[in-house]
């Protein structure tokens, strides 16, 4: 019995020393001091991979200085030749054209009403003419009459040729002339009439 159970102890006793803890191996010196040095670098370069980088700052743009504005004073407008007042046209011999000149009415001397008269059938455009009078006045004026128009105007006295451009409602024109008289003296309403072809007073 006992040489059966002494040759199982030992394979048992054999397989517990197999399984059991190895020995711990031994390292050399030279061995020790590589680790040491290897690690002590791996520490170093973490370390300074953990350091924030310093990030450059943007630059900045540095303000130029802005001219401030400048106020330039507007020219004023200025006239090459200077303003002349239009004045009545010298005909030859120094004498007024009462043909262009406009009638100076307020200096022309004493007046009294005419009634113009439009029996043309159309509108009108009248231009009468006074030759110079007893106050050295001669000139023109115009008036605008419609279809059928009485116009009452103050004239002053002289002698008066008339003119009459006139247009009808179906586009046709046609003109009117005549001479007339303000006489001095004669203070009533007088009429003159502008037909068709020529101009008249009654």
């Amino acid at each position: 019995m006992i040489k059966k159970i002494i040759p199982l102890l030992a394979l048992i006793a054999i397989f517990i020393t197999a399984c059991g803890p190895q020995g711990t191996p031994t390292m050399s010196p030279a061995d020790v001091e590589g680790t040491a040095i290897s690690a002590a670098w791996t520490i170093v370069a973490m370390t300074q991979l953990a350091i924030p980088t310093a990030t450059p700052l943007p630059p900045t743009e540095t303000p130029s200085p802005t001219a401030l504005p400048t106020f330039t004073p507007i020219a004023l407008p200025t006239q090459s030749t200077p303003l002349v007042l239009p004045t009545a046209t010298q005909a030859a011999g120094g004498v007024d054209d009462c043909s262009t000149k406009l009638l100076n009415i307020g200096e022309a001397g004493p007046q009294s009403n005419v009634r113009f008269q439009n029996e043309t059938g159309g509108t009108i455009i009248l231009s009468i003419n006074l030759s110079t009078n007893a106050f050295g006045q001669c000139g023109n004026v115009s008036y605008s009459l419609t279809k059928n128009e009485n116009l009452i105007v103050s004239l002053p006295k002289g002698n008066y040729y008339a003119w009459a451009w006139i247009t009808y409602s179906n586009g046709d024109t046609g003109t009117a002339a005549g001479s007339f008289i303000n006489k001095v003296g004669d203070n009533h309403l007088f009429p003159v009439l502008i037909k068709k072809e020529v101009i008249i007073s009654k």
